[in-house]
């Protein structure tokens, strides 16, 4: 706190968050994430065996104040992996905070470091490093989060305008329109799933492709189905019939929502059809803005932006910000994740 300051400011675990006060905050920080909201919260918390989920606020109140009379002015979810392998879960625990903290519009940089050193401190033992993940510009804070010992790492973001739908529609490159009208034509439909096996369907089919292509760390199945079934989100499925009359699951898209504002494609496995699905239903659902999410780093050649972007996107260099508390353990976790693949599927 600066010297001479009238306010002073109190660190609120999860439980002392006044909701109301979150769900304000929520509503009408330019920063608000479903990410960082308490539905997320909650269901972080459903998944316990998966991971060790925290959430942190910051409040400032003038001097002197009583307790629990302050504003909240930031909160910040995230969550600790936790892996079924005692030697993976060593080399790759971490810290993710997905969207980055939902921060009052004037948040200051003493409550902003205050907050992220909070953060900090709680992960310093649990994992090898913390990473905010961004969605939004944190540029006016980048001081404060150096300041609490995040370096700044680039890292591009993916927003496309949803909010009108002929203007969304002829974004779309032409080669990406035709093949999503073949893929119409050829009897493709996007349903939302609903069971229990269309689920599976889905996960099998984005296992492999974690396992061969992605060679990241993917959640179990178990993830996948309470999203669904607790109603978190949307889980839009590409289905087809086949020559043997029955119903074929062959991509998807899991999406997170936060309601009237954005769509998140999370997790994602298909062609054209499915991204396009997507769209088609944030602009349906009065969802004005479809995050894409990551899109790799600028400079680095990348396939998977390259793809994002014939849907007629903007690239946002929000970064990340990263902590490293462990620097050994986070070069040599990087080498074992490279050198050993993922095993085989099982549910």
């Amino acid at each position: 706190m600066p010297k001479g300051s009238t306010t002073s400011y109190r660190v609120l675990s999860a439980e002392q968050i006044d909701r109301k006060l979150w769900s304000g905050l929520l509503g009408k920080s330019r920063t608000a994430t479903w990410f960082q909201s308490q539905e997320a919260y909650d269901f972080f918390a459903s998944l316990q065996e998966m991971m060790t989920p925290f959430a942190f606020g910051v409040e400032a109140s003038p001097q002197p104040s009583p307790e629990g009379k302050g504003e909240l002015r930031g909160v910040c979810i995230g969550y600790v992996t936790k892996e079924r392998s005692r030697i993976k879960q060593y080399f790759t625990r971490r810290a993710v905070i997905i969207g980055g903290p939902c921060l009052a519009d004037d948040c200051t940089t003493e409550e902003v470091h205050v907050l992220m050193e909070a953060v900090r401190r709680f992960n310093e033992d649990r994992s090898i490093y913390i990473e905010t993940r961004n969605f939004t510009d944190y540029s006016a804070w980048r001081e404060a989060f150096e300041a609490a010992g995040f370096a700044y790492q680039p890292h591009y973001d993916l927003h496309t305008d949803c909010s009108d739908r002929e203007k969304m529609i002829a974004r779309v490159a032409e080669s990406t329109r035709r093949q999503v009208k073949k893929a119409i034509a050829e009897g493709v439909q996007i349903v939302e799933a609903q069971t229990d096996e269309e689920i599976e369907a889905f996960y099998r089919l984005l296992h492999d492709l974690y396992r061969t292509k992605v060679r990241k760390p993917l959640f179990p199945i178990a993830f996948f189905t309470r999203f669904v079934h607790q109603g978190r989100g949307v889980l839009l499925l590409a289905k087809r019939t086949g020559e043997d009359n029955k119903d074929e699951i062959i991509g998807g898209m899991l999406c997170a929502i936060l309601p009237a504002r954005v769509l998140y494609e999370w997790y994602v496995v298909g062609g054209a059809v499915v991204t396009w699905a997507a769209m088609d239903y944030a602009n349906s659902n009065g969802l004005p803005l479809f995050d894409l999410m990551g899109a790799g780093v600028p400079g680095k050649p990348y396939g998977v932006r390259d793809f994002k972007l014939r849907f007629g996107g903007q690239l946002h260099d929000y970064g990340r910000y990263l902590h490293v508390n462990n620097h050994w353990l986070y070069a040599l976790g990087k080498m074992y994740m490279e050198a050993i693949p993922p095993k085989k599927m099982k549910i």
